[in-house]
């Protein structure tokens, strides 16, 4: 079911548990508190466990969160984008939500290698990679490998 609204008073924490390691992020739950509380309960509901990477481009970005592992699957709902001003596709290792156009947000996620503005008001931006130990994992991603969990940190 669709997140219908929600509230944080501070950003929150999730690591994406991989084959290939861990990728620390910071989640911007005060500035787009639908789409990280989406990510929240689809973790915590363990959907993302077992998924795979089924989009990886080389110098762009690695995607994950389709149930069928082709990009073309969800968790049977959509909703709206969630853009915020201060939030922009400005570098490597900014988490945002795939789509297939305005409002159709879903479970599909993707990390970005490098800056991406073009996706600037088209992606909603909600998280970021902590460090570059983080990013590095996010480099070494290859289509197909699995996300073993997504644990939150409140």
């Amino acid at each position: 079911m669709a997140i219908q609204s929600a509230s944080y008073d501070k950003d929150i924490e999730a690591i994406i548990h991989t084959e290939k390691g861990d990728i620390h992020l910071d989640l911007f739950a005060s500035k787009t508190p639908k789409t990280v509380k989406n990510f929240e309960e689809l973790a915590k509901a363990g959907y993302y466990d077992g998924l795979v990477f089924h989009r990886v481009i080389p110098d762009f970005m690695v995607q994950g969160g389709c149930p069928f592992g082709r990009g073309n699957g969800g968790p049977g709902y959509q909703f709206e984008d969630e853009f915020h001003p201060e939030l922009r596709h400005d570098g490597p290792g900014v988490l945002s939500m795939a789509n297939a156009g305005p409002g159709t947000n879903g479970s599909q996620f993707f990390i970005t290698h490098v800056e991406t503005g073009w996706l600037d008001g088209k992606h909603t931006v909600f998280g970021k990679v902590k460090g570059d130990k983080d990013q590095e994992t996010v480099n070494d991603i290859r289509g197909g490998d699995k996300i073993l969990s997504v644990e939150i940190i409140a």
